[in-house]
């Protein structure tokens, strides 16, 4: 599958990716770990088929101390054992809110009130930003097949 259309190339799709890219800098801001804004970007990027931002968002955690293991088992979450409870609200909330349609509430009561024991206001809001900054990425990156493999961490610096 080559891509469709280089998103990098047009002026208009790259002025649009400049902004978008840069509301990341508020989350990158806030309180919550960059070790859980990655977990739950890489989560809610395999559930959606997003080669390009699983790519990025593996060579990110990577970058940043992540472990190969933590890692490898994101996508198998609930059948680990190396993810603390606090990821472990982070990631079923990226789950839920990413599989909207498979879910007719969305984000179940009972994971909402995991993410309010363990993180603050300002982390609850930097979550579901997050969760749904991810999800738009991914539809802008499947739609124009946008191929992971060639993500270098940082590589969008300038973009800021």
């Amino acid at each position: 599958m080559n891509a469709r259309f280089n998103m990098f190339e047009n002026e208009i799709a790259l002025k649009f990716g400049k902004r978008f890219a840069n509301t990341n800098l508020v989350l990158e801001q806030s309180s919550l770990p960059k070790s859980t804004r990655e977990l739950v970007s890489l989560r809610a990027s395999q559930i959606n088929g997003c080669g390009w931002c699983v790519d990025m968002h593996t060579k990110e955690a990577a970058e940043a101390g992540e472990t190969a293991v933590r890692l490898a088992l994101v996508a198998v979450w609930r059948e680990s054992t190396v993810f603390t409870e606090a990821e472990r609200a982070a990631l079923a909330l990226a789950e839920e809110g990413t599989r909207l349609a498979d879910a007719h509430q969305g984000v179940s009561d009972e994971t909402w009130a995991e993410v309010r024991e363990h993180y603050d206001e300002d982390q609850v809001a930097a979550l579901v930003c997050l969760v749904a900054l991810i999800n738009a990425a991914n539809r802008l990156a499947v739609i124009v097949h946008q191929r992971g493999g060639s993500y270098q961490p940082g590589m969008f610096a300038s973009f800021e």
